[in-house]
């Protein structure tokens, strides 16, 4: 389904070897919440798609939990942007704005970080939807 879906907004897309249920629930417990329930089933699809120009759409699950753990406790960050505890980042665009579900409340809606300026706005209603925009485009004006 997933791979289907990305793969008709970009042809080209890539994929990855799927994660099976056990790693996204050791996953879970490292992060300590819930993966959305599309992003745990796209991972067990596949374990990232890469987008245009190599850009990783949706992160592998390693990345996901690493790139979130660092974000939630790095106390660097505290001096320079709002909190991110309330986002799941899991994808970006190759320049530095990620991609993220709210965490709290829980929703399906994806926001971007916009690194440059602390910033976080909605740009699609949904995973799919999401995956139809960003790889249909080959650049940041879908978001923008």
């Amino acid at each position: 389904m997933w791979r289907e879906a990305a793969g008709q907004a970009f042809p080209d897309a890539e994929f990855s070897s799927p994660v099976d249920a056990a790693l996204v629930a050791a996953a879970e417990q490292r992060l300590r919440c819930s993966l959305p329930p599309e992003l745990g089933r796209l991972l067990q699809e596949t374990d990232g798609i890469v987008g245009h120009y190599g850009v990783e759409t949706v992160w592998p699950l390693e990345r996901i939990v690493e790139e979130n753990l660092r974000f939630w406790s790095d106390s660097s960050f505290a001096d320079l942007y709002m909190p991110f505890d309330a986002l799941l980042f899991f994808g970006d665009n190759g320049g530095g704005d990620q991609f993220a579900f709210v965490l709290r409340p829980s929703r399906a809606d994806i926001f971007v970080w916009e690194h440059e300026d602390d910033s976080r706005r909605w740009v699609a209603r949904d995973l799919r939807d999401y995956l139809g925009r960003s790889l249909a485009d080959e650049g940041d004006a879908w978001y923008r």
